[in-house]
């Protein structure tokens, strides 16, 4: 795998390695990243190693590293876990959690290129992501990068001894299943 980008966006994406592991724990573990994560347990430097034996290099997960195009500079990471080649489809996830990083259109554009990748390179037909109800802000991130409200799931998680609801969002490839798309059109900007 290599790096994944766009010359018209401000980020790219590269496959994240093992150094990256204390980055990813200092961020995971962020009150500001771990509130938005249906599990949220803090994260350990094994227990990330862990994630990456288990995942990552069984190709069960495709994990990279949101950089800054300027500097290089990691700002976040996005994955798509539970691959099912079977059905053709995956789970998306993203936190940012580089200092300053939030708020400046990174999520969004990240969305947008693993997507992209996701469509053309992995040749998957389906996206979809759970996000709690009150997070407004990354509802409104993930529509920007193509995502659907597909379902409202009440009281689906239970946090703290606290039921959550939980919003289904979901993108289909717009190509034939199976193919990997090349000319996918761009989401425009509303």
């Amino acid at each position: 795998m290599k790096d994944y980008g766009d010359p018209s966006m401000s980020i790219y994406l590269r496959p994240m390695t093992g150094e990256d592991t204390d980055l990813i724990v200092s961020w995971r573990n962020q009150e500001a990243v771990r509130r938005n994560f249906i599990y949220q347990e803090l994260f350990t430097p094994e227990s990330h190693r862990q994630w990456i034996r288990d995942m990552v290099e069984t190709g069960r997960v495709v994990q990279m590293m949101i950089c800054e195009t300027v500097c290089g500079r990691p700002v976040g990471s996005v994955y798509l876990r539970d691959i099912d080649r079977r059905h053709s489809k995956a789970e998306y996830g993203i936190f940012i959690g580089g200092e300053g990083a939030r708020g400046k259109g990174y999520g969004t554009m990240a969305a947008r290129l693993m997507i992209r990748y996701a469509f053309r390179e992995m040749g998957l037909h389906r996206l979809f992501l759970r996000v709690f109800a009150d997070n407004a802000r990354a509802i409104r991130s993930y529509e920007k990068a193509g995502f659907e409200r597909e379902a409202y799931l009440r009281e689906d998680v239970c946090i703290e001894g606290q039921y959550r609801d939980m919003v289904l969002m979901g993108i289909l490839n717009p190509g034939n299943p199976g193919e990997r798309i090349h000319d996918m059109p761009e989401k425009k900007e509303s």
